[in-house]
């Protein structure tokens, strides 16, 4: 059975743990320009370029990760975010440096001159969740192998 979609990509749908509730609407609403959807004292919907992310409160967690070596950098595990078109993805690159973001992975190219070459950067949100934007020069590098 292949995994590959019969119709046109849909969004998906996202639900993980914040400490605090405000501080996920500042982030997300505020500074990343997420559309507020539904919510509750205990969690809130976004919609991350489309797709619905969920924040729910866990005043418990610890925010500790995990780091991988990619390309000679330090990525955190587990991370989410979205691929953008590269003049999206410049857009919030300049916002975010402008706020003075605290990068994990500060925007820059990956995989320069090879088969699946992207910008990215990876920034925490205030709970310590890891995010990663990425973009191509064209869309078709997303899966390509050497």
């Amino acid at each position: 059975m292949s995994t590959e979609p019969s119709s046109p990509l849909r969004p998906f749908h996202l639900a993980f743990p914040v400490r605090d509730i405000a501080e996920a609407r500042a982030f997300y609403g505020d500074l990343l320009r997420c559309p507020e959807g539904r919510s509750d004292s205990h969690w809130v919907d976004f919609s991350l370029y489309g797709h619905q992310i969920v924040t729910h409160l866990d005043e418990h967690m610890d925010g500790r990760q995990l780091l991988n070596p990619v390309d000679g950098e330090q990525v955190p595990v587990p991370h989410f975010g979205v691929v953008l078109t590269m003049p999206d993805w410049q857009a919030l690159a300049d916002r975010l440096i402008a706020k003075d973001t605290d990068f994990v992975i500060a925007p820059t190219v990956r995989f320069r001159g090879q088969a699946g070459e992207q910008a990215t950067m990876f920034f925490c949100d205030p709970s310590g969740n890891a995010l990663e934007f990425k973009a191509f020069a064209s869309d078709d590098q997303l899966f390509a192998k050497d």
